[in-house]
């Protein structure tokens, strides 16, 4: 006969059965104490979910836009700077310029360097318009630096880029949203209020850096958005840079410290007036920021497991006190404590090991329905999942043991007599 840490298997199938059966008896005291476990893991699984599935798709954006790929920028900080207001260390700060990108450029480490800038907007075409999204004012790199790729007609032309010409190249989606059937190519639309030329469609990768209502929707010349629209100079207005094959992005963002400092005449005592934003720097803050996430997370998911624990002393306590004469009969047949122990302990992590098992289906279930809607792929968290189940489990045998002991230390002649 097999045995599992002292328990028969058979001692095992008799007890689980046991636990089903008042499981029966009692639905709905043991239905409101599956809630409680199904809520807390359940929360756990949700954010796991959608926590991995945010983190996996940071890499691919990463990975799409190459890991050497950093930016200089006026102030890097974790959250928007109220361009109309900001402190007075960020106000004396110079605004960057394309002649500093242009001399970035020409350094013998660099082998891309050119001044980018974000702006909100609308497109529309004959009365039918998008939602706000982004745009930018760029250069024909822009894809090579943000990865995707080139679905119809072409990039701008270098004569463009200089005289800012009102050319546009957008999105596959929203063209499709603005023109439905008709072909975008050469046709002029509304960015922004201002007339621009479609003259190529984008397919972009999947961004978690452009949550839905914030995608790129229209890359236009940058000298055309700088002198069409107005720039949060600080902190939408950056210069985009890659390390030519070889460097290491350490070696270049050293020589462009270097330059910048140059450019800006700062002396060797004076602090760098602008900042250098890498790839590994945007990982690490987002990280950091799903890291405090789901750390809130899953203190009131614990919160929710713990009143799960308590409900389940609670109704193991009434299951005793309500099964008091069973038990004085298994113990006038020979049973013994341990058996009682063990049968309400048993009984206790059936309870939450049920509850386990619906929570990871109902948390998984509601975390790919959230990703998907954020059009992020998740995937799911094998090793959580298994965690979820031993936790909750282990919170029936933890709560469980209160009830059980009172259960296993009854006289038996007192719990015959029990009406």
């Amino acid at each position: 006969m097999g045995s599992l840490g002292g328990i028969s298997l058979d001692q095992l199938r008799e007890n689980v059965a046991i636990a089903f059966d008042a499981l029966r008896v009692s639905k709905l005291r043991s239905g409101l104490t599956i809630l409680g476990v199904v809520i807390g893991v359940s929360t756990v699984m949700t954010m796991a979910t959608i926590v991995q599935g945010v983190r996996d798709q940071i890499l691919n954006t990463i990975q799409a836009a190459g890991p050497t790929t950093f930016y200089v920028i006026k102030v890097f900080s974790t959250t928007p700077v109220n361009p109309d207001n900001p402190p007075k260390w960020i106000r004396i700060r110079p605004d960057l310029s394309a002649e500093e990108a242009d001399r970035i450029a020409q350094l013998p480490q660099i082998g891309y360097a050119g001044i980018w800038a974000q702006i909100q907007l609308r497109l529309e075409y004959q009365g039918v318009r998008t939602q706000l999204i982004s745009g930018f004012g760029a250069d024909d790199r822009y894809q090579e630096m943000q990865g995707g790729e080139l679905a119809e007609g072409r990039w701008f032309t270098k004569s463009e880029m200089r005289s800012g010409a009102p050319v546009v190249v957008i999105q596959e989606v929203q063209a499709r949203r603005i023109f439905g059937r008709i072909d975008p190519i050469g046709k002029t639309i509304q960015a922004g209020g201002r007339p621009v030329q479609v003259v190529g469609l984008y397919q972009p990768p999947a961004n978690i850096f452009a949550p839905p209502g914030q995608e790129v929707g229209a890359v236009m010349p940058y000298q055309f958005v700088l002198h069409g629209y107005h720039i949060d100079k600080t902190n939408a207005l950056f210069i985009c840079i890659k390390p030519k094959p070889g460097v290491t992005v350490a070696d270049a963002m050293d020589a462009v410290t270097i330059e910048m400092r140059s450019i800006r005449k700062l002396r060797p005592a004076d602090h760098d007036n602008f900042d250098l934003m890498s790839q590994d720097q945007i990982l690490d803050t987002f990280t950091s920021i799903t890291d405090i996430f789901f750390l809130v997370m899953l203190v009131l998911a614990s919160v929710a497991l713990m009143v799960g624990g308590i409900g389940v002393m609670a109704i193991m306590m009434v299951s005793v006190t309500a099964r008091t004469r069973e038990i004085g009969v298994r113990k006038a047949l020979g049973a013994t404590r341990r058996d009682i122990l063990l049968q309400f302990l048993i009984e206790a992590a059936t309870l939450t090991g049920i509850g386990g098992v619906l929570g990871i289906v109902v948390g998984l279930t509601a975390g790919r329905g959230v990703t998907a809607l954020m059009n992020i792929e998740a995937k799911t968290p094998v090793g959580l999942t298994l965690l979820a189940v031993a936790v909750s489990v282990a919170i029936g045998l933890i709560f469980g043991v209160i009830p059980a002991r009172r259960a296993a230390r009854m006289d038996p002649v007192e719990a015959l007599r029990y009406e």
